[in-house]
């Protein structure tokens, strides 16, 4: 028997916020159910901070119910003030439907669409070809503006100084797509992170008005540490599921490095191991728990970049830390002519270009302090550069404190 999808996000630690919990529940285990999630295209690739929902989204399929993905490349041009202190850059059409192109792709790695299992639509379908007049006279009669501005997602904007009624908008055109939705496809269920729950709330409420019907508005969790603060950031800026905006090995190695009390709750949030394994992984203490971290890294980079690439990035982990492995698979840069010549090859130079500092102050902070080594010599000097020499063979590694490694060769 399949276990009630409801139970299954409450037992993994998904659920925030629920409307009519009781109701959604009995739905759930009665009947398969179509549900949205939508996701707003202002970069190319989804982060990390978007697995929450979409792993929520993949226990809901396997538990029979359908998924939409919803791709706001309309939406996305209104800006939305959820959890922002000012106004976002606006991106143009086309730049919107080529990241929600590129979203598509990395949903699939989750979410079966074949035979109808799952849909994969996009708002600017209905939302760009919209008639103002006729929409604020159809929507915008049913939302009192006193409710929407005690609503969080409005409040830091007001307390900043002040908020556009562009981005007021915003609320009615995501209650707009769950309408939408309820109409064409039966959908009675928006789900998404919890700093979207006034916006999911007020699309159930204007379906309840308007189609006299039942829906159903569910958040859940941030992806947050033991502390509270968002994870996914590295050095290098998010944790990207693009490989080219985030390494494989970088991505594993995250995974690898978490807190050993965060362990459990990404472990349930992040993979699908039975509950019970989760646990068990979690309670393992002291030096143990780098077991259970390599589960974790290995398990999370598999489902995102594929067997392969997750052997590829345990490997290079390996041989790094571990004296074996392939060293073969760790990041690496490959210096042009161009590069040598203007570098000179000195270390802060090479810090820069291989992306383990920002600049070239932040390189000399680095060597001062003790960070950096290159080849497994510590660099003392920040004046010190290398000799082409010290590239030969497979490379020279330069390293940065314990967990930050480059393999540097010279271009052919």
């Amino acid at each position: 028997m399949v276990q009630n999808a409801y139970e299954v996000l409450e037992e993994r630690g998904f659920f925030k916020q629920c409307s009519h919990p009781e109701e959604l529940k009995e739905l759930l285990g009665r009947q398969s159910v179509t549900f949205y999630i939508g996701f707003d295209p202002t970069a190319d690739s989804l982060h990390i901070g978007h697995y929450v929902a979409l792993m929520s989204m993949a226990h809901m399929q396997r538990a029979g119910h359908r998924p939409i993905a919803l791709l706001g490349n309309g939406t996305a041009m209104i800006a939305d003030p959820s959890g922002k202190t000012e106004l976002r850059g606006m991106l143009t059409v086309e730049q919107l439907d080529h990241n929600a192109e590129c979203f598509k792709a990395q949903m699939s790695r989750l979410i079966d669409f074949s035979d109808d299992k799952a849909l994969m639509v996009a708002n600017a379908d209905w939302l760009r070809p919209l008639n103002f007049l006729g929409f604020m006279r159809e929507v915008g009669v049913h939302f009192n503006v006193n409710r929407m501005l005690a609503a969080d997602c409005y409040k830091t904007r007001m307390a900043e100084g002040g908020l556009t009624f562009f981005e007021m908008s915003y609320m009615l055109m995501q209650s707009y797509d769950f309408l939408v939705l309820n109409q064409r496809y039966g959908c009675v269920l928006q789900m998404g992170g919890d700093d979207q729950w006034s916006n999911i709330l007020a699309g159930a409420d204007l379906i309840r008005k308007m189609e006299r019907k039942s829906a159903f508005a569910l958040t859940t969790t941030l992806l947050t540490n033991s502390d509270g603060n968002k994870m996914g950031k590295t050095e290098k800026g998010a944790l990207w599921l693009d490989k080219s905006k985030c390494s494989v090995f970088d991505f594993y190695q995250y995974w690898r490095n978490v807190e050993d009390r965060d362990v459990e709750r990404c472990l349930a949030l992040l993979t699908f191991l039975p509950m019970d394994e989760v646990r068990r992984l979690g309670a393992l203490q002291d030096s143990a728990i780098n077991e259970a971290k390599k589960v974790l890294a290995f398990t999370l980079t598999e489902q995102v970049h594929g067997t392969e690439e997750a052997q590829k990035a345990r490997d290079a982990a390996e041989a790094l830390f571990g004296g074996g492995g392939n060293s073969a698979h760790m990041p690496t840069c490959v210096l042009s002519d161009e590069q040598v010549a203007q570098s000179g090859l000195r270390i802060p130079d090479l810090l820069v270009l291989s992306g383990l500092a920002k600049s070239k102050s932040d390189a000399r902070r680095l060597i001062e302090s003790g960070a950096v080594r290159a080849a497994d010599a510590p660099v003392a000097d920040f004046t010190l550069a290398l000799r082409p020499e010290d590239f030969a063979g497979d490379g020279l590694i330069l390293q940065k404190g314990k967990k930050g490694f480059c393999k540097l060769r010279l271009g052919e």
